[in-house]
């Protein structure tokens, strides 16, 4: 086991461009699709864009909130920037979807990229069966979709318009009540997810590590 926590360890430190570009690519893109299927969906292209101060928001959640306990999840749900389309049939308008684009999302989805590219990096060095690979591949995708709907920041008006991930089961076609019904499980789903590839990252690591036991025990009896 010790082993293979270094082989973890040595592939991280020796691959850690190809992670932080797995993992920027994949917080970006994500971002991108989520966008792409709003506009697929409701057939309009987005007409507004807001930016928020997100630093000068976070300083004065800091300053103004009393219990240091509630401060992490409110940052948490803090804006970055909106894109959506805004009806304006009603009055001043009436916002009807939109992406909301929140740090805190983007550094779940940024450490998901980085885990998936871990897993690819470690299971580039074996040479699998195919029933083997297409387990592999069954686990590394069921994760990535558990960790990645879970953080989708979607708003939709007639999900009372907030950014959650439930917006994307909706539009679906999951009834509204039922996805509301779901909403709380997101971050246990979430760290489903997340286990299921480090699981599958360890199980790679820990192969990689009896190969190489092996090979050097047969190397040894072959020179005896």
């Amino acid at each position: 086991m010790t082993h293979a926590l270094n082989i973890l360890w040595d592939t991280t430190k020796n691959h850690w461009r190809r992670l932080v570009i797995w993992g920027l690519a994949f917080a970006v893109l994500t971002q991108v699709f989520m966008l792409i299927a709003l506009i697929v969906r409701f057939q309009d292209l987005p007409n507004y864009t807001q930016f928020y101060d997100w630093g000068s928001n976070v300083a004065w959640i800091i300053q103004s909130t009393p219990s240091w306990s509630d401060i992490p999840p409110i940052i948490a749900e803090e804006w970055l920037i909106e894109i959506g389309f805004m009806n304006y049939d009603y009055g001043h308008g009436i916002s009807e979807w939109s992406l909301n684009v929140i740090p805190s999302r983007m550094l779940v989805l940024f450490a998901l990229g980085a885990l998936v590219g871990l897993c690819l990096t470690l299971s580039q060095s074996r040479n699998c069966s195919l029933v083997e690979k297409r387990g592999l591949t069954a686990a590394t995708g069921a994760g990535t979709i558990l960790v990645a709907m879970t953080n989708a920041t979607m708003s939709w008006v007639v999900c009372c318009a907030a950014p959650s991930w439930v917006v994307g089961l909706t539009m679906l076609g999951l009834g509204v009540s039922t996805s509301l019904a779901i909403q709380n499980f997101g971050t246990l789903i979430s760290v489903s997810g997340f286990a299921v590839l480090g699981s599958l990252a360890f199980y790679l690591a820990l192969s990689k590590s009896r190969l190489e036991r092996t090979k050097r025990t047969n190397g040894v009896l072959s020179h005896a």
